[in-house]
């Protein structure tokens, strides 16, 4: 199974006090449901979806699994909103204007995955897997960006890039002076 860990990653930890406490969390390429786990275990409903039937019978431990090819079949929220949606080490192009799409206004969107560069470290090697310079940032132009990472990680070697941004409520921002 892709995520035999159920260690949730560093980088949903930290800015996981974002979403609000009540606030469903949608967890995209679940897998075993790691990140289900983490936010089941702060009193979040959660849901994930994956495509391996094995992965959606672990992850159903911790929520409402949804068993869906997101690549090859329909996005199975389409119309639906999330508090926060979560997604890790995956990629597909697509459905990225549908994730983005499905953060709720207030909501957040905390997404990690492997960046050009990666392919002089290991694997993910193909560059269809593998997100530009700025890829996330111009994904989330919707989204007001808390915090946003390109670079090198170790332990394991990789190159990332993650985004924590929220859905703005439309309300205009209060004006500081500098």
């Amino acid at each position: 199974m892709k995520h035999a860990t159920l260690t949730p990653s560093p980088w949903i930890v930290r800015w996981s006090h974002l979403p609000a406490a009540d606030a469903a969390v949608l967890d995209v390429a679940c897998g075993a449901g790691r990140h289900m786990q983490w936010f089941a275990q702060r009193g979040h409903a959660v849901t994930g979806v994956d495509r391996s039937p094995e992965a959606v019978d672990a992850a159903g431990r911790f929520g409402h699994a949804v068993l869906a090819d997101i690549e090859a079949g329909p996005w199975p929220f389409a119309g639906q909103r999330f508090g926060a949606v979560v997604v890790t080490n995956y990629l597909w192009r697509p459905r990225l204007p549908d994730i983005v799409a499905a953060v709720a206004t207030g909501g957040v969107l905390l997404y990690e995955t492997f960046a050009m560069g990666n392919e002089t470290v290991g694997k993910p090697s193909r560059p269809d897997f593998l997100l530009a310079p700025g890829e996330l940032l111009a994904a989330c132009a919707p989204l007001r960006v808390v915090a946003y990472e390109d670079g090198f990680l170790s332990g394991p070697e990789r190159f990332v890039q993650r985004i924590a941004a929220v859905r703005p409520s439309g309300a205009a921002p209060a004006r500081h002076p500098l």
